[in-house]
């Protein structure tokens, strides 16, 4: 059943089906619920199954202000609220991890498969601070020498793909979002986890599955060879039959 409501502020698109204990999907950056179907359809006869459009994607208002992942997190502990889910099963993707590493850090939750988990802040090079610099700098002279379309041309194409294409709001809350960090608080996951990465991740390399396997209490890292930050969604049928061994003892 497909529905919207007012969750934590803003209208909100979601849907849930099934009987047994409950999973919440947690899609990505820029994308939806759809993109979370084929886990949908596999395990709505064996689990009850929500999954939302994040606050700002797919079918749900925008943010009413720019927001960070603890926002997120709280919108997330809302939504567990209003249907009064104990013990969530979480099921995320790329920023959608970031919002379940920071829930399950604090709250309750019986198990979390997090697949090509964003969250953790690379180390950044000296030619990366260059270029910060750079642009920093032909921004402010750009600004104070009123080249308002010249200024408009360089943010328009500075940053990455994602920053390029949010609009509005979503702007300063996907700066936001890429400045969190959750290495701190992996420790504080006491819930068990499967992490599924494509060998070939460039969004969110495999040395941050493997760190997050090393540091959370309870972690396994499966590895999707020659596949990348879509594994999950280019080999569904593979992603889904590695879940089941993972939730066999859940299912109803």
């Amino acid at each position: 059943m497909e529905d919207i409501r007012e969750i934590y502020g803003v209208r909100t698109s979601y849907k849930h089906e099934g009987e047994g204990k409950p999973m919440i999907l947690l899609h990505g950056w820029g994308q939806n619920k759809e993109m979370m179907d084929a886990v949908f359809e596999h395990f709505k006869d064996r689990f009850h199954v929500y999954s939302l459009d994040f606050p700002g994607f797919g079918k749900s208002d925008n943010p009413p202000e720019a927001w960070g992942v603890p926002e997120y997190m709280y919108f997330l502990e809302a939504f567990i609220n209003m249907f009064d889910i104990q013990n969530p099963i979480l099921i995320g993707h790329s920023f959608g991890c970031r919002v379940a590493i920071r829930y399950a850090a604090t709250h309750d939750v019986r198990k979390m498969c997090l697949t090509g988990a964003a969250g953790i802040r690379p180390k950044r090079g000296l030619d990366y601070h260059i270029r910060t610099k750079t642009y920093k700098a032909g921004k402010w002279l750009l600004k104070v020498t009123g080249q308002k379309e010249k200024l408009e041309e360089l943010q328009k194409n500075s940053g990455s793909e994602d920053y390029r294409n949010a609009q509005g709001i979503m702007k300063p809350t996907f700066v936001k979002v890429v400045n969190d960090d959750v290495s701190d608080i992996l420790k504080d996951v006491k819930c068990s986890v499967l992490l599924v990465w494509g060998e070939y991740d460039t969004a969110a390399p495999l040395w941050m599955g493997q760190m997050m396997e090393k540091e959370m209490p309870d972690a396994g890292l499966a590895i999707f060879e020659g596949d990348d930050h879509w594994a999950y969604w280019h080999q569904a049928d593979r992603f889904n039959r590695v879940l089941d061994i993972f939730l066999k003892e859940d299912a109803a």
